[in-house]
């Protein structure tokens, strides 16, 4: 399990309060981690634990998903088509 001391803090870095920055922050995470796999070829139980970690994180619906946030979307989403018809009736 010493492969876990470089992929567990990337399960603690905060997302960027500031949307223009998530792209960014994307970015970052995907090279870091193609990065570390490709250099460091962690074992196999350590890659199925990180691998268990992101989904659990992703799937728990708080919006903390490390690569990206699907709920964001969504929620922009339903404010562009609740206001379109708003504006179309002024």
């Amino acid at each position: 399990m010493y492969c876990l001391q470089w992929l567990i803090p990337v399960l603690l870095l905060p997302k960027p309060v500031n949307p223009a920055l998530l792209y960014n922050h994307v970015v970052l995470m995907v090279l870091y981690l193609t990065g570390f796999f490709l250099e460091r070829k962690p074992c196999t139980i350590c890659t199925v634990v990180f691998l268990l970690a992101l989904t659990l994180i992703c799937a728990s619906g708080n919006h903390d998903c490390l690569l990206w946030d699907w709920g964001e979307c969504d929620e922009e989403q339903d404010q562009v088509s609740e206001q379109v018809p708003e504006v179309a009736a002024q």
